[in-house]
């Protein structure tokens, strides 16, 4: 069962990469280019083009995330290749993690739904924290092409070869509009059309007469309100990401230019921030997604099965 769910970790993080490069080559071409010596305060919002193939642009933060992505199935393959009875090493810390978030989102959306979806919420987590980790390596954001400053003789690095792959509202952005994808087929599922309809506009509670009928255009224009709410989930969900990731490196990259002699050292601190807010992050947007699916896919005492 487990080797079966790190083929499908595998295939799930390498289409999940798939389908965030189109997302993020498909808007990166749409920007204008930036200036060639542009010189910025902090992280730029808009990550740089590396090359570009055609039509299709190679940014720096999509190379990281087919770095990761490749590191992560590399990783859990050979840690997988050879299964042992009394696991040791690599394999052993696969199935602790695997196992941990498995009885983690047990606790919370329950045995039938995570059966059905642990392959998409560990994917998520796995990937969003390799990522948030991946960009605090020294060279991230520092190694690139760029120019000397002549005011303070210190080299500015203008189009780095690496980004963090979440401080890219790109990548995040299309994380969240897989999931949404995913959120409808599953609500479908759970409910079929008629039920997922009676959801969003059905009247809860049971009342009579005209009471029944003021009831009945409540709960419609409340599930309107629902609707809007559903529609801002991607939005929240990609923003919050990307917000916290951007704001941590925007924040080392301050402390290490504040006094250049310390430039190696301010920043420490920070970094082992950091480490903490990736994972939190990571574990917050599993948390959501979850949620998100159990409110749409749970069934109450007179529907459950």
């Amino acid at each position: 069962m487990q080797y079966c769910f790190f083929s499908r970790l595998s295939l799930s993080i390498f289409a999940l990469c798939c389908g965030c490069v189109f997302a993020t080559s498909t808007i990166a071409t749409e920007l204008p280019a930036p200036p060639e010596k542009a010189e910025h305060e902090t992280l730029p919002l808009k990550p740089a083009t590396l090359i570009h193939i055609g039509k299709f642009a190679i940014t720096n933060s999509m190379l990281v995330t087919w770095i990761v992505a490749a590191g992560i199935i590399v990783f859990a393959q050979a840690a997988t290749r050879k299964i042992e009875q009394i696991p040791s090493g690599a394999q052993n810390f696969w199935e602790w993690l695997v196992e941990g978030l498995y009885n983690f989102l047990e606790n919370i959306i329950g045995r039938d739904l995570v059966r059905k979806t642990f392959w998409f919420f560990a994917t998520i987590f796995i990937f969003i924290l390799f990522v948030n980790w991946f960009g605090l390596i020294p060279g991230v954001g520092t190694i690139g092409w760029g120019h000397h400053d002549p005011a303070t003789g210190i080299f500015r690095v203008d189009r780095p070869l690496l980004r963090g792959g979440n401080a890219d509202l790109n990548m995040t952005t299309a994380m969240a509009a897989i999931f949404f994808v995913l959120w409808v087929v599953w609500a479908i599922q759970a409910n079929g059309v008629g039920g997922f309809l009676r959801h969003l506009f059905g009247a809860k509670g049971e009342t009579t007469g005209i009471l029944k009928l003021v009831m009945v255009v409540v709960f419609f224009m409340v599930g309107w309100l629902e609707v809007v709410s559903i529609l801002f989930r991607p939005v929240s969900l990609s923003f919050r990401l990307f917000g916290n990731i951007y704001a941590g490196e925007s924040t080392l990259e301050v402390m290490s230019s504040m006094v250049p002699f310390l430039s190696w050292l301010i920043p420490i601190p920070f970094y082992f921030l950091e480490l903490l807010v990736g994972i939190v992050q990571a574990l917050v947007f599993t948390l959501l997604t979850a949620v998100f699916t159990l409110l749409i896919a749970q069934h109450g005492p007179e529907t459950a099965h």
